[in-house]
């Protein structure tokens, strides 16, 4: 038995937070219904690639679910779906606060049709307060939090973040963490609840060795001049000689030795304590005077925390990778097969579907509405 298979979960989000933490709870069993506008469906189908007209984007988050159209703001919408309530679960929603209910919808709403439901709103910086109704997007939140600067490089200008932060690690992760709490609850008192989930306050937790010394000795910190923000030779990313790069983290003395040794870093310039820069500007000569290669087979069965930088083509080509099978699940498209997106559930815990579908906006409306949760 999987651990949510008894679950049904009705999912208004839309893009990435919210259909990524339906994706990881559908994975684990749960039944989610998407609830998208008639036509062209949730935003996310409008972004590339397109396989025959399909998107790519959307399929790989919303594999095998399953798709409800309908205008929320049509005569009789609200009503159509509170009917659904004694069936549901978990209601998933990451509009601004305040539009569900004026929509009819809100958790008040659907508390009074079931008092176990479970309600997440997932919103940039919560229901309430002085932001509450901003509008934002990943980097706005990185930069709201404090994050955001410390990507900044030697002209002082932040970085933009390669990956969505805010949106994942602030939104998809505590939501999932707090629905499988709420419902560890429910189990016991039968009552569900509200899960406020705030993107922008959620990324504080990342921050946490910066808030220790800013808070506690007035130590804040600075794009790269932190242990792990670049001040430090053993947490840096240096060049290859063929213009490559190495990510070096021996932070414990036995790896830091180790590399040394391998990289030939001079005895006097190992102590990094004394001249850090001086010892930063010897490691990199160091790593310059070989390619990529050369540090790959020199680095091979050693134990020194260190990594050639691949790009993800060749992250996703690795044999580890390969071997662990974290691209053998796939994702079915009309005419087309895509490896499926990797989520943090143990395949102990996970469906054993090898390939499921991802849904179409013109499915399967009057089964949806009409036929209970098992």
């Amino acid at each position: 038995m999987l651990p949510l298979q008894d679950i049904r979960v009705l999912d208004f989000s839309t893009l990435l937070p919210g259909p990524l933490a339906s994706l990881i709870l559908a994975e684990a069993g749960a039944e989610v219904i998407k609830v998208e506008r008639p036509g062209p469906g949730e935003d996310m189908r409008g972004y590339p690639p397109f396989l025959d007209g399909e998107s790519g984007s959307f399929a790989i988050l919303n594999r095998g679910k399953r798709a409800l159209a309908l205008d929320l703001r049509a005569e009789g919408a609200a009503a159509s779906l509170l009917a659904l309530a004694p069936t549901i679960d978990i209601v998933l929603e990451q509009f601004r606060p305040g539009v569900m209910d004026r929509l009819g919808l809100g958790y008040e709403a659907w508390r009074a049709a079931n008092p176990r439901i479970i309600y997440c709103a997932i919103t940039g910086y919560g229901q309430d307060g002085p932001r509450a109704r901003e509008a934002g997007h990943d980097m706005n939140y990185q930069a709201g939090a404090g994050l955001l600067a410390l990507t900044a490089g030697a002209d002082g200008s932040p970085g933009i973040p390669p990956t969505l932060v805010g949106d994942i690690a602030g939104g998809t992760y505590p939501a999932v963490v707090n629905l499988l709490l709420a419902l560890r609850r429910r189990e016991r008192t039968g009552e569900g609840c509200f899960i406020d989930i705030a993107m922008a306050e959620n990324l504080f937790t990342f921050q946490f060795l910066g808030l220790a010394t800013g808070q506690g000795a007035g130590d804040w910190p600075q794009p790269g001049a932190g242990t792990l923000t670049g001040g430090s030779p053993r947490y840096r990313i240096y060049a290859t000689g063929d213009g490559r790069h190495l990510a070096v983290a021996p932070l414990e003395d036995k790896f830091w030795q180790a590399f040394c040794d391998i990289a030939g870093v001079p005895q006097d310039l190992r102590d990094d304590s004394r001249d850090p820069q001086a010892s930063i500007a010897s490691v990199a000569r160091c790593v310059a005077a070989h390619d990529a290669a050369w540090w790959e087979a020199a680095l091979a069965g050693k134990d020194t925390c260190c990594t050639v930088v691949r790009t993800l083509e060749e992250a996703v080509r690795d044999i580890h990778f390969k071997a662990r099978g974290v691209f053998a699940r796939k994702v079915e498209i009309p005419g087309h097969v895509l490896p499926a997106l990797p989520v943090p559930v143990v395949a102990a815990l996970r469906t054993r579907e090898a390939n499921a579908p991802a849904p179409r906006v013109v499915e399967g409306n009057e089964a949806i509405i009409r036929v209970p949760k098992p």
